[in-house]
């Protein structure tokens, strides 16, 4: 649980270490404000499913390089080449999209440290992980009103399902960017720090995450998953199966047996 150290994503693009029980995704392009490239996207699909399937792993944390931005969006600059037909729009859409459901979906805590800022893919890949702690100089929109882009349905459910109708109308709408106090009130984060204690927030929450029964959580975020989706689609027997697992598991017993002896529990993940 102690180990540490550097770990091949396959690009200099996408920087991935572990630390101890935490799993770090640092995406690094910070001459273009950490922009995603396709190949940082295929790296991140990657990295999250070797995260997800290292049992020593608890938690994955997602961050930008640098100190101006988390994401500011998708790397145009490569747009000329890598989606300049029809098929290649749709090889660059579903290679972002596998990314963004890894995220999303891997059965582990996510956690987006944010810093300057998170815009438009950006915002996407943010709002695909489960807490969202940001610094106070950092700033969020969706400006494909300003762009002429066209903004899928999934993506606007995904961000009024966040913050409700209202406020997706403003961001959507007015394509500007808001600060992060203005974030906050509208939900898109869970906290918002000094610059200086970003770090530090971050790293706690992150302990505190790994100290928890790690399938007590994964069936907790299974639950929530199916919670948000139409009553029809819902999985509600792999929920079961999973808080079933919970009960039926060694950390269940550790967990009773450390209430009973005032100690924190030792919980193994199985």
């Amino acid at each position: 649980m102690n180990a540490t150290g550097s770990i091949d994503s396959g690009t200099e693009r996408v920087i991935a270490r572990r630390e101890g029980s935490i799993g770090w995704l640092v995406l690094n392009n910070p001459a273009r404000h950490n922009a995603l490239s396709l190949v940082m996207y295929g790296a991140i699909e990657h990295m999250v499913a070797r995260f997800g399937a290292d049992p020593e792993i608890r938690v994955i944390v997602v961050t930008g390089a640098g100190e101006r931005a988390f994401v500011s969006g998708a790397d145009i600059s490569e747009f000329a080449e890598k989606r300049a037909t029809p098929a290649q729009i749709a090889e660059y859409d579903a290679v972002s999209e596998r990314a963004s459901v890894a995220l999303e979906t891997v059965a582990k805590p996510t956690i987006a440290m944010i810093r300057g800022y998170c815009i438009g893919g950006g915002l996407d890949l943010a709002l695909r992980t489960d807490l969202r702690i940001a610094s106070e100089d950092s700033r969020f929109g969706v400006p494909a009103a300003r762009l002429g882009l066209g903004y899928g349905f999934s993506d606007v459910k995904r961000l009024v399902d966040m913050v409700g109708p209202a406020y997706a109308k403003e961001i959507l709408y007015t394509g500007r960017q808001f600060t992060a106090g203005e974030a906050l009130a509208m939900g898109l984060v869970h906290r918002v720090v000094p610059v200086a204690a970003l770090a530090e927030a971050v790293a706690k929450l992150a302990e505190i995450l790994a100290a928890n029964a790690p399938l007590t959580i994964q069936a907790m975020k299974r639950s929530v998953a199916e919670a948000v989706k139409d009553p029809g689609a819902r999985d509600l027997a792999a929920v079961t199966a999973l808080v079933e697992a919970c009960f039926d598991s060694a950390d269940y017993a550790e967990g009773r047996r450390a209430f009973m002896e005032k100690r924190r529990p030792d919980f193994r993940g199985r």
